[in-house]
């Protein structure tokens, strides 16, 4: 479903990564690990077109991604890569229903069918009393299933999580990972995660293990 090919990215002197060959199947949850400065999150931006590659090759159902530029590429990201960070990045003036909604009408998707696929999307998520809320006035869990609901609202082929429960305490982080494993299991969702949670990683199809800009 989405193939990287001798991936190379510097930071001035600092080479980050070093001919990376990755490769995930539809369906798929894969955990990417190793130390703090491995180039874990490095590879997850790239792969989700966030940041461009110094060499190499990026395919997404067919599509040489790593070719697009501009609204293209804004475009494609919009419409088939979902995000979850760390750090959820909720418009804090916009509630919960605003917040998922975004994507979509960025999309120019009609904004009533929107609206009525980002209920139902709260709703599965269990914020059904929440959606009128905005950020500040929801806990740190509630926020990150807001930031999972907005990473779904366009159908994406393929989630990227960078550090998804770094943030959240053991509880709510349990329930993050039961969460994409459901997801998985209703929709087919594809999820590539960035992740120092050991548990999580466990739970995932593949681990990936990166080292000094390798996977090895």
């Amino acid at each position: 479903m989405i193939t990287g090919k001798n991936i190379h990215k510097r930071y001035g002197t600092v080479e980050v990564l070093k001919g990376v060959d990755v490769e995930i199947n539809k369906g798929e949850v894969v955990a990417i690990v190793g130390p703090s400065g491995s180039g874990k999150s490095t590879l997850l931006h790239i792969l989700g077109t966030l940041d461009q590659a110094d060499a190499g090759t990026i395919e997404m159902n067919n599509t040489q991604i790593s070719s697009l530029s501009g609204k293209k590429l804004a475009a494609f990201r919009n419409k088939h890569i979902g995000f979850v960070f760390q750090f959820h990045h909720l418009l804090p003036e916009f509630s919960a229903m605003e917040n998922v909604c975004i994507p979509g009408w960025l999309a120019g998707r009609n904004k009533a069918e929107v609206k009525k696929e980002a209920e139902r999307l709260l709703i599965m998520l269990g914020l059904s009393q929440r959606t009128e809320n905005k950020p500040n006035q929801l806990s740190g869990g509630e926020q990150q299933r807001v930031a999972v609901a907005r990473a779904l609202i366009n159908k994406p082929d393929i989630i990227f999580a960078d550090e998804p429960t770094g943030n959240l305490d053991s509880a709510n982080a349990k329930e993050l990972h039961q969460l994409f494993f459901d997801l998985r299991k209703e929709f087919n969702q594809t999820f590539l995660i960035v992740t120092h949670n050991e548990e999580l990683a466990r739970l995932s199809d593949r681990v990936l293990y990166m080292k000094d800009g390798k996977i090895v």
